[in-house]
C-alpha cells in the first residue's frame, strides 16, 4: 500500500507523547496523504504541518494525536469540530467515534471547505458533515456536542461553544495572538468549567464573530 511504511513509522513514533493505542490506531487507519495537495505529497508522514492553501495548514501528526487524546473520544460521540481545514484532524475523529458518532466539521473558506470533503469522501469517512460557516459561533442546530474541537486559536474562549457543550463534555482550545496554550475544559453539572492547561502550541487564527477580526 502506498505509504504504508512511513505512515507505520510515523505512527510508533508519537508513541512517546503517551498517546493512547485507540488514537494511535485510529490515525494508523487514516492516509494524511489524501489530506495534503500533491506537491507536499513526499512530506505526508513527516511530523509537521504542512500548508494546505489559503494560508491554512494541517496540524503536525502528533498535534492531532494530542489533541484526540485530550477528548477522550468516545464510540457514538457528537462532535463539533471548528476548522476543517483538508478534513484530516475531523476523519482521524470519524475513527474514534465510529459508525454510529458523528462529526460537524466548520470551514470558513469554501475552497478548503469543498477540499476537506473530496478528502473524506476518498478517505471513506461517512458520518463527517462538513459545514461552511463562522466556526466561533459553533453550529447551535446540532447542539448540544459530546466533545468540541477547535484547531484554530481564539483569543478566548467563545461563550457560544461552552453553552453548546453538554454536562460532563469536553472542549479541547488553542488560545492566544503571538503566545499561544492550549486548553482542555470540562462542563460540570452546574454549568461551571474546569480549565487545564497543556501546553504552548501554534494554530492558525480563529477569525470570526467570537474570534479575531479578518
Amino acid at each position: 500500500m502506498e505509504f504504508e511504511e512511513e505512515r507505520a513509522l510515523l505512527i510508533r513514533s508519537l508513541k512517546k507523547y503517551g498517546i493512547s493505542d485507540k488514537v494511535l490506531s485510529a490515525m494508523e487507519e487514516v492516509p494524511r496523504h489524501f489530506f495534503i495537495p500533491q506537491s507536499e505529497s513526499g512530506r505526508a508522514y513527516v511530523d509537521t504541518p504542512l500548508p494546505i492553501g489559503n494560508s491554512q495548514t494541517i496540524s503536525a501528526p502528533h498535534m492531532v494525536a494530542i489533541m484526540c487524546n485530550l477528548l477522550e473520544l468516545e464510540e457514538g460521540q457528537h462532535v463539533l469540530e471548528i476548522g476543517t481545514g483538508s478534513g484530516y484532524n475531523a476523519a482521524v475523529m470519524s475513527r474514534l467515534v465510529g459508525d454510529s458518532g458523528r462529526i460537524y466539521s466548520i470551514e470558513r473558506i469554501e475552497e478548503l471547505a469543498i477540499f476537506a470533503q473530496k478528502n473524506l469522501k476518498r478517505a471513506g469517512c461517512s458520518n463527517v458533515e462538513v459545514l461552511r460557516d463562522d466556526g466561533s459561533s459553533g453550529y447551535p442546530l446540532k447542539a448540544p456536542y459530546d466533545r468540541i474541537c477547535v484547531t484554530a486559536s481564539a483569543p478566548e474562549t467563545p461563550l457560544a461553544l461552552i453553552e453548546q457543550l453538554k454536562t460532563g463534555g469536553i472542549m479541547v482550545i488553542p488560545e492566544g495572538g503571538s503566545y499561544q496554550q492550549l486548553f482542555a475544559i470540562k462542563k460540570n453539572e452546574d454549568g461551571s468549567i474546569v480549565k487545564k492547561k497543556w501546553g504552548d502550541v501554534f494554530f492558525v487564527p480563529l477569525i470570526g464573530k467570537y474570534g479575531f477580526k479578518n
